[in-house]
């Protein structure tokens, strides 16, 4: 059973930037594939950047792409999303994923999210 916990959010002036953790424990965090995902008020949950195991493969939503960045920390069990150049329509709870499988639809573990907000 692996457990997530996200961290970092918080209220940002559009433009400005944020750091999300997510630190990992319960399983051998190096064979996960990790991700962050949104989901705004009234929507649904929405897929927002991976990164597999060995941090070697990387795969971002297009509306985050060249902003936001997505990186891991194998040696702590973490999983991190930069994100510059914010805007308002990123405002969201932001969770952490975590499966075994890159192309999984269906993640097997998440953390309980972090809200994120953007005033323009």
């Amino acid at each position: 059973q692996v457990q997530l916990v996200e961290s970092g959010g918080g209220l940002v002036q559009a433009g400005g930037s944020l750091r999300l953790s997510c630190a990992a424990s319960g399983g051998t965090f190096r064979n996960y594939v990790m991700g962050w995902f949104r989901q705004a008020p009234g929507k649904e949950r929405e897929f927002v950047a991976r990164i597999i195991g060995s941090g070697g493969m990387i795969k971002y939503a297009d509306s985050v792409k060249g902003r936001f960045t997505i990186s891991r920390d194998n040696a702590k069990n973490t999983v991190y999303l930069q994100m510059n150049s914010l805007k308002p329509e990123d405002t969201a709870v932001y969770y952490c994923g975590a499966d075994r499988i890159w192309s999984s639809s269906d993640w097997d573990y998440w953390g309980q999210g972090t809200q994120v907000t953007v005033s323009s």
